[in-house]
């Protein structure tokens, strides 16, 4: 029996499976995860799950019965150990293997580890899984002390729980500033000072060499400028790598996740990736290969997908978007920037309720609100229409960015 195989019961994964039952695909459909849990959204384990306001049940993306009444067949806690292109077929951890008429790679991404940390120390603990999370908030209930390594998104929305619980927490950051790779500095200004006032201590342009411990639990880490800093828990959260392996195994091209065409197509024109392990043309940004990890990034790949193996083949061209609830602050962000932007700042951050317009050139690449949905909705539809508003446009709050695209629908 072939079909579509998917790997990887992720956003993605089910995504396609989904996708593909509501354009009325009649084939076999099998989902593989590496999990023993049904497919789950991974966005609230860094926030609300972690604060403890969302039950388990409200992380599961369908109901359990929902596989069978769509005749999806969906293997947990399995895993491909590799892949056989001339035959079209993979084989399975369990000794099975599936043949396929088209394999989806939707395997997502792993955790990087520090590179100091050698072996399990109790206390030193990362966030990808249900599990981690679960492992997480327990762990929180009993610390005092919490060191958070990365000033990214999710150890920084791990920081505002932790803080927001009244306990001591210290963000270790290798770069100058928290975001530095994925927000401007305006709203990375911001985004610190709230982090410091609800007590958040930072360390900048810092790294950890040493974790130091007692009958193998953790009790501080060592600095590069020679500190120790005392520790009950520790969150590594210095970001991510692609999980490429099985497709480079298999003799597809792999550079910063696995390589696709427009349509999420490797070079196998039976083999796809999409979501986070995939990388490929940003049409907005003349065909540049990036790799993004967002669930809507993973939720329109796949709908791109399901539609070409369904014979309606389009390029994907969506927008990227970006969110993260911190220090009660609503970030969110649409667009893509690479660095080196000119930064056009709309309203006063003073208030904590702005957006900062970023240009390549005079061409507008991406916006970022924080606590200003209106500029949101109106950046999205200014970014798929590449409209681009001059700087005075952008930096005056009275001007109303709706008239730009009415002028272009009525063109």
């Amino acid at each position: 029996m072939s079909g579509v195989v998917i790997v990887g019961a992720g956003q993605a994964g089910l995504q396609l499976a989904a996708s593909l039952r509501e354009l009325g695909y009649g084939g076999s459909i099998r989902l593989i995860g590496d999990e023993p849990h049904a497919p789950y959204q991974r966005p609230p384990l860094s926030k609300a799950y972690l604060a403890g306001t969302a039950p388990d049940m409200m992380l599961f993306m369908q109901e359990p019965n929902w596989f069978a009444q769509h005749e999806i067949d969906f293997l947990p806690d399995e895993t491909v150990v590799s892949v056989n292109r001339e035959l079209r077929q993979v084989d399975l951890r369990s000794g099975a293997f599936l043949d396929y008429e088209h394999l989806v790679f939707a395997t997502g991404t792993r955790n990087r580890h520090l590179p100091c940390v050698e072996g399990a120390i109790e206390g030193v603990l990362s966030l990808r899984t249900l599990d981690d999370a679960r492992q997480l908030q327990a762990a929180l209930q009993k610390a005092d002390r919490i060191v958070i390594v990365g000033a990214g998104f999710l150890g920084l929305e791990a920081a505002t729980i932790a803080a927001a619980a009244g306990r001591h927490v210290r963000v270790i950051e290798a770069g100058p500033r928290v975001l530095g790779r994925v927000a401007s500095e305006p709203v990375s200004t911001i985004v610190r000072q709230c982090h410091e006032e609800a007590g958040v201590v930072f360390d900048f342009n810092e790294s950890v060499v040493a974790v130091h411990g007692n009958v193998g639990r953790v009790e501080a880490l060592e600095l590069q400028s020679g500190e120790r800093v005392p520790a009950d828990l520790v969150l590594i959260s210095i970001g991510v790598v692609p999980n490429a392996e099985l497709a480079a195994a298999a003799g597809l091209e792999v550079h910063n996740g696995i390589v696709v065409d427009r349509q999420m197509r490797t070079e196998d024109p039976c083999i796809s990736a999409i979501g986070d392990c995939a990388a490929f043309p940003f049409m907005a940004d003349r065909d540049r290969m990036v790799r993004l990890e967002s669930v809507q990034n993973a939720v329109d790949q796949a709908r791109c997908l399901a539609e070409r193996i369904m014979g309606r083949g389009r390029d994907y061209d969506a927008v990227p978007l970006f969110w993260s609830d911190q220090a009660g602050l609503r970030l969110q962000m649409a667009g893509l920037t690479k660095g080196g932007e000119t930064a056009v700042i709309r309203g006063d951050p003073a208030s904590r309720a702005f957006s900062v317009f970023c240009y390549d050139g005079d061409r507008l690449v991406a916006v970022e609100s924080v606590s200003r949905l209106p500029d949101h909705m109106q950046a999205r539809k200014l970014l798929q229409a590449r409209i681009s508003p001059t700087s005075q446009q952008a930096a005056d709050s009275g001007f109303d960015l709706k008239t730009l695209i009415s002028v272009r629908a009525a063109a």
